[in-house]
């Protein structure tokens, strides 16, 4: 029984740091686009200007062969 004395105080703390933790989360903004991450794998990250490779070209104006 005086273990539930102990318990109690130390469960209620708990749950305060786990309630501000969800709180600070929700307030800047962690929860507000969901899918973004998931779906950021499907799509190919596009090179800036600078790093696109430039395709060789021979007298004929045409690409390599």
């Amino acid at each position: 029984m005086e273990s539930l004395y102990v318990l109690i105080p130390v469960t209620l703390v708990l749950l305060g740091i786990a309630l501000a933790a969800w709180l600070w989360s929700v307030g800047s903004g962690q929860f507000d686009d969901l899918d973004k991450a998931a779906s950021s794998i499907l799509f190919e990250d596009a090179l800036p200007a600078e790093e696109t490779p430039a395709t060789p070209t021979n007298n004929t104006g045409q690409g390599a062969p």
